[in-house]
């Protein structure tokens, strides 16, 4: 696990010092070593860095820049099985100098090209350069785990783990790209493969990206897709089966996610996608699981004993930190150095927390982050086909051409009800369109597009985003696969595993997604969906799993959100911060906002009228990200 950064400069002006630069402002995410490496060709000057957190093979020899042949790879992330790989390796004849995974992957490359990928199952984006062909080849792993920045523009390719370590390249060029603050301030995160920034990329999941140093040309392919598995025949299969399959798959991904040379641990909420991992873990060890929690003295939002309880039948070696306003006021200000993109999902500050309360203890934590995405945990899905299946199409399409003649503000009694105007106007998009997909993307927003474009000064034009991508999914698929899919490729992706790997890494702690194990997805994408939800049971056999490990009546409780009580602490203790920050002579200091819009936002908001803290979060986020990289110095 580590950092990775570096670029291609075809005009040959970038420096070591640079490069040393953009790599060390990744020293939180490797705070154990480092490798440099600049290299001349006739074409461009290459530099190649890495900050390295050892967790397999903590010797020197799993050093980057690592090289063999006529190839060069810096690489972030972990290969499980690189084991089994290496012996294969062995066998066609290759030697090693380590007992790292990043050895087997150039090796790998080296033997069998870019279909080297299929054979992996882990997190990675790893970053090879061939002398020979004179090219660059980036990949990035299938459920995007590990993250990877791209900016291209008038012969310089800067690419690294985080938006940060571009800032330090003198030729970074920081224009805001309205059409992403759009959509920042419609979901509190920017979907791939856009940035707030102009020129600049995510590196999609699963996909190559080549760099041709002749040509200069780059060219981007997808090597998996997940609606491949979904397109699939659904899978005609008992429940007694389906089970005894799943929960193979999860013991198999869980124990390869304990792999390490360092102590490991996981976070425990309580519910079933993190007791999942800690029971099927627990089970055959006589050692106890270190497991993490985080809770609040405000009760509605407090899972802490629910954790507790869990981990007590369990046997793990359980730590759990209660935090109030204080301790989510420290880390208030870290957010934009944590989160160097505008992000704003309503459960940073406990995940912060809980990485810096696991940190003291491991090196590694486990995470369920993607059980609510491949078991169909959300109530999203269920509210999504509900709206538009359970109503008559023409009475959707008659709903819907008379609320747009309807202002929402202007219905008695209802107007007065919590957050009423954006819920009617989601209402009235879905119907409109009588699809449950779009009715997961209008519930998915926190701010329409429609209220965005009131906030934002500068007209913009919209991007589009996997949340439009049902055509990739073919007729036969059901409703509820098809949101699965569409909610693995946005929600989960931009959203859930940004909020992890920042936060982990930013105390030097490898998080690890064992529930993403592409095996599993591959499977249960073609199991049915009254497998995922029954009887308005949703993760239906996920529980039959959990519940030979642990008493029903341990489990069941109403789902609860991993979120902090935001919506308490900016009324009370946190107030002066939304005061300060959507002031009119802060929200000046960009020019992007309309004013009077804002504000009226948060006066409302503060004076107790019924409107979701998440808009007014999702600006103020903004607003402290303004402050650390458009005003100050990277």
């Amino acid at each position: 696990m580590c950092g990775i950064a570096g670029f291609c400069d075809f005009h040959k002006n970038t420096t070591s010092s640079v490069l040393h630069k953009m790599t060390d402002a990744l020293t939180h995410r490797g705070p154990n070593d480092s490798g440099y490496e600049l290299k001349e060709n006739p074409f461009a000057t290459i530099g190649l860095g890495q900050r390295r957190l050892s967790i397999i093979d903590l010797s020197v020899n799993g050093k980057q820049p690592m090289h063999f042949d006529n190839l060069t790879i810096i690489f972030n992330g972990e290969i499980y099985n690189y084991q089994e790989i290496k012996d294969e390796l062995l066998l066609e004849g290759y030697q090693f100098n380590s007992t790292s995974d990043t050895e087997v992957i150039l090796k790998g490359y080296h033997r069998w090209g870019e279909d080297v990928v299929n054979r992996f199952i882990g997190m990675f984006v790893f970053i090879i350069y061939d002398n020979d062909k004179q090219e660059i080849t980036i990949c990035r792993d299938r459920a995007g785990v590990k993250p990877l920045y791209y900016y291209k523009n008038d012969g310089l390719v800067l690419f690294a783990s985080e938006l940060k370590s571009l800032h330090q390249h003198p030729s970074f060029y920081k224009e805001i790209d309205v059409n992403s603050l759009s959509l920042f301030l419609q979901y509190s995160y920017i979907p791939a493969p856009h940035t707030i920034f102009k020129n600049t990329y995510k590196l999609k999941p699963a996909h190559y990206l080549k760099l041709d140093l002749q040509t200069q040309k780059i060219t981007e392919s997808r090597y998996w897709d997940v609606c491949d598995y979904y397109n699939k025949p659904t899978l005609n299969i008992s429940d007694e089966e389906a089970i005894e399959e799943v929960e193979k798959l999860l013991k198999s991904a869980y124990e390869y996610r304990m792999v390490a040379d360092v102590p490991v641990g996981l976070f425990l909420s309580g519910g079933y996608d993190s007791t999942s991992v800690a029971a099927i873990l627990q089970k055959n060890r006589s050692e106890k699981l270190k497991t993490f929690t985080i809770g609040y003295n405000e009760a509605g939002y407090n899972e802490a004993p629910e954790a507790k309880k869990i981990a007590s039948y369990l046997g793990t070696d359980h730590h759990e930190w209660i935090i109030g306003a204080k301790e989510a006021e420290d880390v208030f200000h870290k957010l934009p150095e944590i989160y160097d993109e505008p992000f704003a999902d309503n459960s940073v500050v406990p995940t912060a927390l809980v990485s810096k309360l696991a940190s003291r203890y491991v090196k590694v934590s486990l995470s369920a982050d993607g059980g609510d995405e491949v078991f169909a945990g959300y109530n999203k899905f269920n509210q999504s086909i509900c709206y538009t299946e359970s109503v008559p199409a023409f009475m959707q399409s008659f709903f819907g051409n008379v609320m747009s003649y309807i202002n929402p503000e202007n219905i008695p009694y209802f107007n007065k009800q919590y957050n009423f105007a954006t819920r009617y106007k989601k209402m009235q998009h879905i119907w409109q369109q009588k699809s449950p997909t779009a009715a997961m993307k209008y519930i998915s927003q926190y701010i329409t597009e429609d209220e965005a474009s009131t906030f934002i000064k500068h007209k913009y034009e919209g991007y589009k985003t996997n949340f439009e991508s049902e055509e990739k999914l073919y007729g036969g698929v059901n409703t509820l696969n098809k949101l699965l899919a569409i909610d693995y490729q946005t929600f989960l992706v931009d959203n859930n595993l940004v909020k992890v790997d920042r936060a982990t890494m930013s105390v030097g702690l490898e998080g690890r997604e064992p529930m993403l194990d592409h095996r599993i997805i591959e499977f249960v994408s073609q199991l049915p969906a009254h497998l995922k939800i029954r009887n308005q049971t949703n993760k239906y056999i996920l529980k039959q799993i959990v519940h030979k490990y642990v008493p029903q009546q341990l489990m069941d409780r109403p789902k609860m959100p991993f979120i902090a009580p935001l919506t308490l602490w900016f009324k009370d203790e946190l107030k002066e911060k939304i005061q300060y920050y959507l002031s009119e002579e802060k929200l000046n200091e960009s020019g992007l906002f309309n004013n009077h819009s804002v504000i009226k936002l948060s006066r409302d908001y503060l004076e107790g009228k019924k409107i979701t803290y998440q808009k007014v979060w999702n600006i103020l986020v903004f607003q402290l990200w303004y402050e650390r990289w458009m005003k100050q110095a990277a």
